[in-house]
């Protein structure tokens, strides 16, 4: 930046360079040769017997224990430790027993479904029961299915006097932890689910007349 100065009568005169001006541009210059020559020893290619330099090495190299690994500080060498007595793990309280397990703590079986039962519920429960039901029991509950004429035993019939009977709770523990050779869907339906099975197969009975007990020759898995 230079400034030209001008007399009194008008004439000009010889322009003069500030100081700072002339400090600020010798910084530059100074700043502009310290960078290329940084840079030039950064060229792709080459090859360095120094170290990397690591500044935050903390997330690399920090002290913990492996799986299956030995441990010194503890008495039994084992570094996994077993969880503390009583521990229960995220998601998996279950303190209201009759809604987790179908059955109070006396055992008893919870006679009427938990949850209510309206048509957002219903239309959850046929949706379950047509994927994880229907395969065995049929579409309406019946026992006739496709598996049953590929020769597997029939299922009981969801129509009969005495399945209608059957407290709430009988059903969801038996989807809970299976019965004969059905299997526990506890892992593949969750809770919430399972009551919306047992609400739908109630309004599956409610459509379909009470079907007749089976003979004793066709009963073998009633």
């Amino acid at each position: 930046m230079t400034r030209e100065r001008v007399s009194l009568k008008g004439e000009r005169q010889v322009p003069v360079v500030s100081k700072m001006t002339t400090g600020l541009s010798l910084v530059l210059l100074a700043v502009a040769v310290l960078s290329a020559g940084l840079l030039s020893g950064c060229g792709r290619g080459e090859t360095f017997e120094d170290p990397p330099i690591h500044l935050v090495p903390n997330m690399d190299e920090q002290p913990k224990y492996k799986t299956q690994s030995e441990s010194r500080f503890y008495a039994d060498g084992l570094a996994m430790r077993e969880p503390v007595e009583g521990t229960v793990a995220r998601g998996w309280l279950r303190e209201d027993v009759a809604f987790f397990t179908g059955k109070h703590e006396n055992g008893r079986l919870v006679q009427e479904n938990p949850l209510t039962v309206n048509a957002e519920l219903l239309a959850r429960g046929k949706g379950r029961f047509g994927i994880f039901c229907a395969p065995c029991h049929g579409s309406i509950g019946d026992g006739n299915s496709k598996v049953v004429e590929k020769g597997m035993l029939r299922p009981p019939n969801f129509h009969l006097q005495r399945l209608r009977d059957t407290a709430d709770g009988h059903f969801f523990d038996v989807i809970t932890n299976g019965v004969r050779n059905m299997p526990p869907y506890k892992y593949q339906i969750p809770v919430e689910d399972r009551w919306a099975i047992v609400g739908y197969l109630r309004a599956l009975q409610q459509e379909h007349p009470v079907a007749p007990e089976p003979k004793p020759e066709t009963a073998s898995n009633q």
